[in-house]
């Protein structure tokens, strides 16, 4: 410990950045001790108490993440003790939880604790919770973010995130998912589920679907710090690199897709020397490591990478290699097939080719269920038909864009554009 104590203040400000920064690895520890994330989330929370409680009067421990964990894997293992099945919950847990019991008191071995986080990310992102439960439990257990937090970010009522959360701990209960990383085909299932929960949580940020603001930043950066996590915990798989170097290229734009007012600002128009190049230099690292551990074909979000690295590469938006994105989008439509995919295909061919074969693309996709109240299916038919010289047309699909879009930056970009054509 500290040698003197510390005011409680202080202490309640140590004590809350601590547990933002540990929280993820203690639940993560303690959950591997009880099988239960929502019971290790409440030990945890005890540790909190604990901590708030002591280090103002006996001052801030040396090592205050592990003192922590530490705090929180006893009581985890006194409850494990109270349970009838005892014996065969501590055979499950291990049996030098009672034949060492100085293992508690020391720090967890590092390599331990991202196991146990490996495992967490796993048990949050598991398939059988909804998109919307399993974002918002990896969010509060993963990414540390407090419920108000959660609902502020994708602007729910507070009532319905909770609920959220208080029914994906009882789902993973009650369906008795265990808390392990998978292996083989269940493991490539689940991973699926992993990256797909980190990449809507920062599309959420770097494109709001809804409010009145166009960037989230906290969102991606939360995003961007979970999929650094994963790659540092699965170093051979492709697609966790590969997730990685998108959003690092992707994040890497994020100062100049705003103008002074918060609106959103084109990627045609946007002042590249805002561009953070310690950002793209770390997505372009990202991407060589998914090259190097790929075994053949790269996998949508590799695709995905380097069609933002291809951005990241043109110093004015007139170098663009517009061709070599149409290819990749091509790439990525065999890969993984969507109506989305097609529609930012079509664009990278209006930029290579012309807006002409792009429209036929598009119009090809009129009919499509999954686009039908899409904003951005008439936003870039607006923008293909202005470039056409079509303007009443192009006012049209903009205007029905507009209508269609939920975020207000959003819906004013698109009235602009309308009036430009009038």
């Amino acid at each position: 410990m500290t040698e003197q104590p510390t005011d409680a203040p202080a202490a309640a400000e140590a004590v809350d950045t601590i547990f933002r920064m540990e929280s993820a690895r203690i639940i993560a520890g303690v959950a591997r001790v009880v099988r239960d994330v929502g019971i290790a989330e409440e030990l945890a929370q005890d540790a909190l108490v604990a901590a708030l409680e002591q280090w103002p009067r006996e001052g801030v421990p040396d090592n205050p993440g592990a003192w922590l964990m530490t705090t929180a894997r006893r009581r985890a293992v006194d409850l494990v003790r109270r349970r009838e099945r005892y014996a065969r919950k501590l055979a499950e847990v291990g049996r030098d939880l009672e034949t060492a019991p100085h293992h508690l008191d020391a720090p967890a071995d590092p390599d331990d604790i991202d196991d146990d986080l490996l495992r967490l990310v796993f048990t949050a992102c598991h398939p059988v919770l909804s998109a919307e439960a399993r974002i918002a439990l990896t969010l509060r257990l993963v990414g540390g973010l407090t419920t108000p937090e959660i609902a502020r970010a994708f602007l729910a009522p507070e009532a319905t995130v909770a609920q959220r959360i208080v029914r994906a701990k009882r789902t993973l209960a009650t369906r008795n998912v265990a808390f392990e990383v998978p292996y083989g085909p269940e493991r490539e299932a689940r991973l699926g589920s992993v990256l797909e929960v980190i990449y809507l949580i920062f599309n959420e940020g770097y494109a709001a679907t809804a409010g009145d603001d166009w960037l989230r930043p906290a969102l991606c950066e939360d995003a961007l710090r979970l999929a650094r996590v994963l790659a540092g915990l699965m170093p051979k798989e492709p697609e966790v690199h590969g997730l990685a170097a998108l959003l690092e290229l992707q994040a890497s734009r994020s100062a100049a897709r705003t103008g002074p007012s918060g609106e959103p600002v084109l990627l045609r128009d946007q002042n590249r020397r805002r561009w953070n190049r310690l950002l793209i230099r770390r997505g372009f690292a990202a991407l060589a490591r998914a090259d190097a551990v790929s075994a053949g074909v790269p996998g949508p979000y590799a695709l995905q990478a380097a069609i933002a690295a291809c951005h990241a590469r043109a110093y004015a938006y007139e170098d663009t290699d517009w061709r070599r994105i149409a290819t990749l989008y091509g790439l990525l439509a065999a890969r993984s097939p969507s109506p989305v995919v097609e529609l930012n295909r079509a664009v990278a061919v209006s930029m290579a080719e012309g807006p002409g074969p792009a429209l036929v693309l598009v119009d090809a996709l009129a009919a499509e269920p999954a686009l039908r109240d899409y904003h951005l299916l008439p936003s870039v038919r607006g923008d293909l038909l202005a470039r056409l010289g079509r303007t009443s047309e192009a006012r049209a699909e903009f205007e029905r864009a507009a209508s269609l879009a939920r975020n207000e930056r959003e819906r004013d970009l698109l009235r602009a554009r309308a009036a430009e054509c009038g």
